[in-house]
């Protein structure tokens, strides 16, 4: 299935065999997509803040990190003018009701619980990709 094209993901994930499958899964979808890491949701606000050439065009943020978590961080990117239109995708191993409804108030736009089926994963990474969230999010608010 043919994706839109799309420039830069970012992975923010402490887990680095985590970062290491998404960006597999990456790259065989689309091997001119760039993507960025970060460790922690701390880290991934310094990286896009200071002096990053091309916004990603979406974030995947993992919920349970050091340092900073994931939902502290999404409340961050919401709050910064230059990154609250970038469509955060959390991707995490919790498939718990709060922690979808919550981190969709903070206002993540889709909740992805990690796959280990490499398969499985490339598709979402599809079908995310695929959508027009910044649509969606223009009619939910009107």
């Amino acid at each position: 299935k043919k994706m839109k094209s799309v420039k830069t993901l970012m992975i923010v994930d402490d887990d680095s065999d985590d970062r290491d499958f998404f960006s597999r899964a990456l790259n065989k979808i689309d091997s001119s997509a760039e993507c960025l890491f970060a460790v922690n949701g701390e880290d991934a606000l310094k990286i896009l803040r200071n002096g990053i050439k091309q916004l990603p065009d979406f974030i995947f943020l993992d919920l349970n990190m050091p340092r900073m978590d994931g939902k502290t961080c999404l409340c961050e990117l919401k709050k910064d003018e230059k990154l609250k239109e970038i469509p955060v995708i959390v991707f995490s191993t919790s498939s718990r009701q709060k922690d979808i409804e919550e981190t969709h108030d903070l206002g993540a736009a889709y909740f992805l619980t990690k796959q280990p089926d490499f398969k499985k994963l490339q598709l979402e990474i599809v079908f995310v990709i695929n959508q027009n969230w910044n649509m969606l999010g223009e009619e939910a608010r009107s």
